[in-house]
């Protein structure tokens, strides 16, 4: 099946279905669902050489990842990805996944943008010191954050959840079952979602009039290990919490490795409250799952974050339009929560 053919069958000129196949607006929805769903069934897929000399397009989406020793064994990264994947392959780009040293950057920035290699890209994991978004805009790429920059929220196009309120919310859940020394595990604190998560923590422990404990809270990287290292520290202490509030699965399996190997159990003797980015090979699913968590799905964020940047960005072509969107949590009851133990 080539175009010709394909265009014969819906008795439209080879011009209008090669638009309406690339997404130009000036093509109407309903000839374009039509010409779609036709090229679906007579199974015709474009060239992919021949759709960029057509729309002058690249048809790719960068991802820049600074190097670090588990940067690509990042379940949260890969479930994100899995998510835009989906979008990516729907309107025909390709992904570009540069993974390059801390300090190199801004020098692969500037490569992509001088080459034309991509059409827009997506920047992970926003720093409380961001300064990409200043580079790409000197670029001229269209891009949009995995993530808000604080004070420049009106200046970029961004997909989030509402860190400072989940977490909030998921404290004052384990306020109202009567904890008060409540174990506070972090990502890094060099990230802009961990800085909003902390300051949702703190917020609810100050409004109930509750002591915020330097001594209870810990950031680090996100790993099982460190989870298992922080709770044992913790409970070892003189005057251990009662609960834990965790950043993520993987340091809640920690945190309940270090209550187990005290004698604990989970639910009972001691509380776990995660953030679940519904990871698929971390399951914590079902009706009644075993971790209680604020859950916003990563793989959504993904899938909604391609979306924004393919038509609202890439597709319109305006510099200077911008586009959000917010995800919330929803917070989930599981059996790793109970009332603090009396005592």
């Amino acid at each position: 099946m080539n175009l010709k053919q394909l265009s014969k069958r819906l008795n439209l000129s080879q011009t209008t279905v090669s638009r309406a196949l690339n997404g130009y607006p000036e093509v109407s929805a309903k000839t374009r669902q039509r010409v779609i769903e036709m090229a679906r069934e007579l199974g015709y897929a474009p060239n992919q050489q021949a759709r960029r000399l057509a729309t002058g397009k690249t048809m790719a989406i960068g991802h820049v990842l600074p190097r670090s020793p588990n940067e690509m064994l990042n379940p949260i990264f890969m479930e994100f990805i899995a998510g835009a994947g989906l979008v990516y392959a729907k309107y025909g780009y390709d992904m570009m996944i540069s993974v390059v040293p801390n300090d190199n950057e801004e020098a692969i920035y500037q490569e992509i943008a001088a080459r034309k290699k991509v059409d827009g890209i997506i920047v992970h994991a926003p720093r409380k010191d961001e300064q990409r978004h200043k580079l790409l805009k000197k670029l001229g790429i269209p891009f949009l954050m995995h993530g808000r920059i604080t004070g420049a929220e009106d200046e970029t196009s961004w997909v989030d959840i509402n860190n400072r309120q989940a977490f909030e919310r998921a404290t004052r859940f384990l306020l109202d079952l009567g904890h008060r020394r409540i174990g506070f595990l972090n990502g890094n604190e060099e990230m802009d979602f961990a800085i909003r998560r902390r300051e949702g923590y703190v917020n609810a422990l100050q409004n109930a009039g509750c002591p915020v404990d330097p001594d209870l809270m810990h950031s680090s990287e996100m790993t099982e290990p460190l989870g298992t290292q922080f709770a044992i520290n913790l409970l070892r202490s003189s005057n251990p919490p009662t609960a834990f509030l965790t950043s993520s699965i993987t340091l809640a399996i920690g945190a309940e490795s270090a209550a187990t190997s005290h004698g604990l159990e989970v639910g009972k003797d001691i509380s776990i409250v995660t953030h679940d980015d519904v990871i698929s090979f971390l399951p914590n699913s079902g009706e009644y799952p075993h971790f209680t968590c604020i859950r916003s799905s990563v793989g959504e964020a993904g899938q909604r974050a391609a979306q924004l940047l393919i038509k609202d960005l890439i597709d319109q072509g305006d510099p200077d339009h911008r586009v959000t969107h917010l995800m919330e949590a929803d917070l989930i009851l599981g059996r790793s929560t109970g009332p603090a133990p009396q005592g």
